[in-house]
């Protein structure tokens, strides 16, 4: 096999592997990105038209920082591509007074003085009619919230980076890689050998294989998403209906206004999701979790509870905290890796392609990375 040479190899060409071959690329390195399926593939964790942005941040307001310059690279990018990929809708945050969501949702707001309002269940359905919410729930609303067109900022990211120069290569995944006395890596795959300065490994479900330190640490899991058909359509439209994410005694569910599809996307619950392998080809979700998801639509938002359209699985890497790992891997500070978003990620891949590329080219990055390190489960 031949042998070649570049600056950076990234494994796994997805949400976070395309940023990171853009902003790579954009700096004038010369990069490899190898994707183990098709470009924009449906077996991992991005496709389905659209993922949410928050800046109202329950999971923590030390997420905020990134996913407001990630809010940023959405807009630059999608105009460097000729693309809208970014679609500010405002976000709601909804669950019962004194639940803990809304509270710390408000909180990163209060902390990074976001623009909001807290809004009782009687104002949320004014607002919005599609919404049947119980009397002790609250909203918290932020005007900057909305969607990523997911899977053509996959696409936009590889443009732009192939006209830099990237070379991308698909339907090729990594099979093993070491470090070199000389401080680089050589990667090794079906079809060739190539070595590289760096490594960057954004591969998913798969990232265990590629850094055997996160085999006790991250597990993979289908979340099922679903599009319904709806009896009041112009009550779902964009413009007229916000992203949002709703706390309830059945689960937690996130949706979407309507977008490129004629049905409501829903997904959910967050424990209704089923442990899996990846390496198994069907995403297909479970009678149950779908049943789960149209209880949700009946009692919550019944205009949009008509029969399934389609329904799609999405595979998540969930770490045992369910806060992000980007770090370094342990000895080998040539290859950085980024994984285990748990679920809430994708929003943050334009700026975690950045970060990845700081520490591949200046081994720092401008925002505080402690709370994803590796080591904190050591600790």
């Amino acid at each position: 096999m031949s042998q070649h040479s570049y600056d950076v190899i990234v494994a796994g060409v997805g949400a976070m592997g395309s940023a990171a071959c853009w902003h790579l690329a954009r700096r004038g390195l010369k990069v490899l990105g190898l994707e183990r399926f098709d470009l924009g593939h449906a077996m991992g964790s991005s496709h389905g038209l659209t993922r949410i942005i928050r800046l109202a941040y329950f999971e923590g307001s030390h997420y905020v920082p990134i996913v407001r310059r990630a809010h940023e690279l959405w807009r630059e990018t999608g105009e460097q591509a000729g693309l809208k990929l970014l679609h500010v809708t405002g976000s709601l945050d909804l669950a019962p007074e004194g639940g803990g969501p809304v509270e710390s949702s408000l909180q990163s707001c209060l902390d990074h003085g976001l623009p909001h309002e807290v809004i009782d269940a009687a104002e949320v359905v004014r607002r919005f009619p599609g919404f049947q919410l119980p009397a002790g729930h609250l909203g918290l609303w932020q005007p900057d919230g909305g969607f990523v067109a997911s899977e053509k900022a996959i696409y936009a990211h590889v443009g732009l980076a192939q006209a830099h120069g990237a070379e991308i290569r698909t339907n090729e995944p990594l099979l093993d890689w070491t470090p070199t006395a000389q401080g680089g890596v050589v990667v090794r795959t079906e079809r060739g050998t190539y070595s590289a300065g760096r490594l960057v490994i954004t591969s998913g479900g798969w990232i265990a294989d590629a850094v055997p330190a996160l085999n006790r640490r991250v597990s993979t899991v289908k979340q099922a998403i679903g599009w319904f058909t709806t009896r009041r359509p112009e009550l779902f439209r964009e413009g007229a209906f916000p992203v949002f994410i709703l706390h309830v005694d059945e689960g937690n569910f996130y949706g979407f206004p309507l977008y490129e599809h004629p049905g409501f996307k829903l997904g959910g619950p967050h424990f209704g999701r089923e442990p899996m392998d990846p390496r198994e080809p069907d995403r297909t979700p479970s009678p149950n979790q779908v049943a789960m998801i149209r209880a949700c639509l009946a009692r919550y938002i019944p205009d949009a509870a008509g029969e399934p359209l389609t329904v799609k699985g999405c595979v998540y890497t969930v770490s045992p905290d369910e806060d992000f790992i980007i770090d370094a891997v342990p000895g080998v500070p040539q290859a950085v890796f980024a994984s285990a978003c748990s679920g809430h990620g994708f929003k943050f891949a334009s700026a975690i392609g950045e970060i990845l590329a700081d520490l591949s080219t200046v081994g720092q990055s401008p925002f505080d990375l402690t709370p994803f390190s590796l080591a904190r489960f050591d600790a």
